[in-house]
């Protein structure tokens, strides 16, 4: 029934939509020969999915239920955006993004993601200021409506919640140039490190990071991305490091197959301070967290009526929140089959799993292995 339904229901989302891009095309931006100042990209992105967890009394956000009580199949929004991007100039730009599914819950500390101002001098170098998603990685350069998964990896959250990724306060300096004939984009970020959203630092410390990334060959869009970061948290030292590679090669005219590989590792301070002070060392620097994910993913383009594309992913995850003390290794397996709609995922309908295995499954808890079913529904504009 719920595929039926999502596919019942495509044609009409995608059909609406061709009629809003349509009229956007029509937006009239130059006058007598020059560009027009302030310009409006107005952007969305609706998630709606279904949810079926095949776990013992495990319910569809991944808790274990002991008194086996559990909701095991549920319908959800996971992500209702609307964005909107201000050019104010050929070199200024402010860009807001809100995500209105966070008023399902407690949206203390949710809602507002980006909230930032951007000013480029040149390709060498250009200032934001805000509130953003820091470079530190291959997740965050790449909005989650177009990755080829149903979400970023377990690395990319735990790495968020100890203020290295996901929406951050800071300020960050980009920029490209050329060694020979290797292109580089560097980033280099100033942080609170306290998440978003907030309305100071949680301590006077600062978490500096930074990214750079080689392009190794144009042909197969071979990068090499490494990552660094320290700074304090309530006057102790934190740090994390980074790497990773993506390719993307062309089998024919019709098929390709593209590949990362990323690799984080570096202190948990988040799970330190969240311990009782008698259940955890003196050393901030003994909780460390670590993880490796890939992401093999062919795409078979179709170009028949409305389908552009299918794509089929299978990420494979390891990630240990604590690997000096108590670890508790959480593999991930992520098969995906998608159905692409227009162009750059302008409709997309996904269909999967997500299954958890843990060292140690605790009862009670989200520490426990399950098996999720998802079908996801995706529209952008």
């Amino acid at each position: 029934m719920p595929i039926f339904f999502l596919f019942f229901i495509t044609p009409t989302f995608l059909h609406a939509q061709g009629d809003l891009n349509q009229g956007a095309d029509k937006t009239d931006k130059i006058e007598n020969g020059e560009v027009k100042y302030p310009q409006f990209q107005l952007k969305g992105l609706l998630q709606a999915r279904y949810l079926e967890s095949f776990g013992d009394n495990v319910d569809v956000l991944g808790t274990q239920h002991s008194t086996g009580d559990a909701t095991q199949s549920s319908f959800d929004i996971k992500r209702m955006r609307v964005g909107l991007n201000t050019k104010l100039s050929e070199t200024t730009e402010i860009v807001i993004l809100v995500n209105l599914a966070d008023f399902k819950s407690d949206t203390k500390g949710k809602v507002l993601e980006n909230a930032y101002g951007k000013y480029t001098f040149n390709k060498y170098i250009a200032l934001t200021g805000g509130q953003f998603r820091p470079a530190f990685g291959i997740e965050e350069l790449v909005p989650v409506d177009i990755i080829k998964s149903f979400d970023f990896s377990n690395q990319y959250y735990e790495f968020g919640k100890n203020g290295w990724t996901s929406f951050q306060i800071g300020a960050s300096a980009t920029g490209a140039f050329d060694i020979g004939k290797i292109p580089v984009n560097y980033a280099v970020s100033v942080l609170n490190g306290n998440g978003k959203n907030q309305e100071m630092d949680k301590d006077n410390g600062k978490q500096y990071s930074s990214r750079w990334v080689f392009g190794l060959s144009k042909e197969h869009k071979i990068n090499l991305g490494l990552n660094g970061g320290f700074g304090k948290v309530f006057k102790e030292d934190v740090f994390a490091i980074g790497a990773d590679i993506t390719s993307d090669f062309k089998l024919t005219d019709k098929f390709s197959f593209d590949l990362q590989i990323e690799y984080k590792q570096g202190t948990n301070h988040n799970l330190y301070y969240s311990l009782p002070v008698d259940g955890r060392t003196d050393n901030v620097a003994d909780y460390q967290m670590r993880g490796i994910y890939f992401l093999p993913n062919f795409r078979y383009t179709v170009n028949y009526q409305k389908l552009t594309a299918l794509e089929l992913s299978c990420r494979y995850e390891t990630f240990d929140p604590s690997y000096k003390i108590n670890s508790n290794v959480r593999t991930t397996y992520t098969p995906m089959v998608s159905l692409e709609f227009g162009k750059s995922y302008t409709g997309r309908i996904e269909m999967g799993f997500e299954i958890d295995r843990f060292d140690k499954s605790i009862p009670g808890t989200t520490t426990y292995d399950n098996d999720l079913f998802l079908i996801q529904l995706q529209l952008r504009i």
